[in-house]
């Protein structure tokens, strides 16, 4: 059965993507004033939704309307770091009117549907779910407040809130669902809202689809099952009954090896990840099969249009003179936060992501040679840091401010807040180089330095995620060779970081100073190679062909 009139998909489906999905993820970065959002895990669910507007697919996307956002990145008196929980208001929603009832720690929670129309951003149809009701208790209503609570059984609750939530405001619609997609497996509770129905675990097996984002042990939740049971996330069933649907024996619920276990097929983001994940999971039993579908960026709402026009046109001047107004427009950014006037014509290197110890933001920076390397004022270069650390990480906070305080006493290093989809744009854009240094094998994709090629950036990444698809030393990036994994992990840090200082004095600084000609031609091979691969509306595709699709065989 079609969605009610009122939120109908604008277009008529495309055949191919006939079958009906419900894409389930705590996060959307979907334009920048909708702040329901962290990091990577949101910018990928925003371009899967913009490619499966533009691809004509029967998707619509269930999500929560965070009140406070993830946070306000923000700047205390001396220039570190602080967190603003400031109420978001948006007058581009729409009030459903649908208000419904879901069990929470045994107390019915009032939940309301509010609706983000495919025409405002270009995305298909945006449930966002809201407890943040007068009806409510405050305990009730906070649930929804902050991306990613800190507190166990707040969390819990937020899954309760989207899996269950999500899938009562399915059959409110009267959506017949053919596919569920959990991106990431905090909608899991899904599932056993559908167990409590039917009583029948191969149907849900063969509706539901896995994506898994991450080989971090922080990204894949564990809880204890009785607390679990305690708040409803079971939707009723004894936890007898669901040890022998779960294969759980023990008290520890594994969220992710449970979504592989209930689901009919799973995929990792890149074709490593894809790798690591069957090396993860492949020891538990009853799992799905796991494939690779490598996650990609929308280029339409990324790429700067007047460098894609000047490559077209082989007009190798316009390149260059567009990343210099791109650079321009960045550094009045640098200026305005920082008081730093930092030059166009000079090399500029950019690491911005979400702030966390093994993707290691402050590695280059570890020894003396790079601040003899960035002195040389025959061959300046700039730097520029930015990023959200998790607001309760107080290592990666600690790493951050060590940057702010350390940039002070340099001109030509500084660290920026407010990392968002705007601001990530203008650092794409606007840099010469995109760094990018995760520990191996621990970034599942990596998709910023997609957006960055897209933009005239150049990748200077070690050997991980998406990288190994797309990289060529020196003929599109500059690849930090992989290091001997079975070493102590300080002694893989040591290698990696004389690795990036050789590539950055020998291969970077000369050719972008030296040799011009080829650093542009390495730009136009980079935005040339980027697409359409790494082009979300393939990613969509793919997500149709290998998952939604998809038959298993008895």
């Amino acid at each position: 059965m079609p969605l009610p009139k009122e939120f109908q998909h604008p277009y008529e489906f495309d055949p191919k993507y006939k079958k009906r999905v419900a894409y389930f993820c705590m996060e959307y970065a979907i334009d920048q004033p909708l702040k329901t959002y962290s990091g990577g895990l949101g910018f990928l669910a925003g371009s899967h939704m913009r490619s499966a507007y533009e691809l004509k697919q029967n998707v619509i996307a269930i999500g929560i309307l965070w009140k406070h956002g993830y946070y306000d990145q923000i700047r205390k008196g001396d220039q570190s770091m602080d967190s603003l929980f400031q109420e978001k208001l948006y007058g581009f929603l729409k009030d459903t009117e649908i208000v419904f009832e879901i069990d929470i720690n045994n107390h019915p929670v009032k939940v309301k549907a509010f609706y983000l129309p495919p025409e405002v951003f270009g995305s298909v149809p945006l449930f966002l779910l809201s407890t943040d009701l007068p009806e409510n208790d405050y305990l009730a209503q906070t649930t929804c407040h902050k991306l990613y609570d800190s507190d166990p059984a707040g969390k819990v609750a937020q899954s309760i809130l989207l899996g269950v939530g999500g899938a009562k405001l399915l059959d409110i619609l009267k959506h017949d669902t053919e596919v569920y997609h959990l991106n990431e497996a905090h909608a899991l509770s899904a599932a056993f809202y559908l167990y409590s129905k039917s009583k029948n675990v191969k149907e849900i097996k063969e509706k539901f689809v896995f994506t898994t984002h991450t080989p971090e042990e922080a990204g894949n939740e564990k809880h204890d099952i009785r607390l679990l049971e305690k708040l409803g996330f079971f939707c009723g069933t004894p936890l007898e009954e669901i040890r022998k649907i779960t294969g759980i024996e023990d008290d520890v619920f594994n969220h992710s090896l449970v979504a592989l276990r209930l689901s009919k097929i799973a995929n990792g983001v890149s074709r490593i990840h894809g790798e690591v994940s069957n090396k993860m999971w492949g020891g538990y039993n009853n799992i799905c099969p796991i494939i690779s579908i490598t996650n990609a960026q929308s280029k339409k709402y990324w790429y700067d249009s007047i460098l894609y026009s000047a490559l077209q046109k082989g007009n190798d001047d316009k390149i260059v003179k567009r990343k210099i107004e791109l650079k321009k427009q960045l550094f009045e950014v640098v200026a305005d936060q920082t008081g730093k006037l930092f030059d166009p014509k000079v090399l500029t290197i950019v690491w911005a992501r979400r702030f966390a110890a093994y993707k290691r933001p402050d590695l280059i920076m570890q020894d003396n040679k790079f601040f003899e390397i960035i002195s040389n004022a025959k061959y300046p270069v700039q730097i520029i840091w930015a990023g959200k650390p998790y607001p309760m990480d107080y290592n990666a906070i600690s790493t951050f401010n060590n940057l702010v305080h350390t940039s002070k006493s340099h001109s030509n290093m500084t660290v920026l807040v407010g990392y968002e989809l705007k601001l990530s744009k203008l650092l794409k854009a606007g840099s010469d180089i995109w760094l990018n240094n995760p520990r191996l094998p621990r970034e599942a994709s990596g998709t910023s330095g997609m957006t960055a090629a897209m933009n005239g950036s150049l990748n200077f990444s070690t050997y991980d995620g998406w990288i190994p698809e797309f990289a060529k030393h020196n003929v599109n990036s500059f690849v930090v060779p992989p290091v001997d994994q079975t070493l102590p992990q300080h002694q893989q840090d040591q290698l990696d970081l004389q690795n990036l200082h050789t590539i950055l004095e020998k291969d970077i600084i000369p050719k972008y100073y030296k040799n011009p000609d080829e650093w542009v031609k390495m730009i136009k091979n980079s935005m040339q190679d980027v697409v359409p691969y790494f082009d979300s509306d393939r990613m969509a595709y793919q997500y149709y062909e290998k998952a939604y699709n998809y038959q298993k065989i008895e």
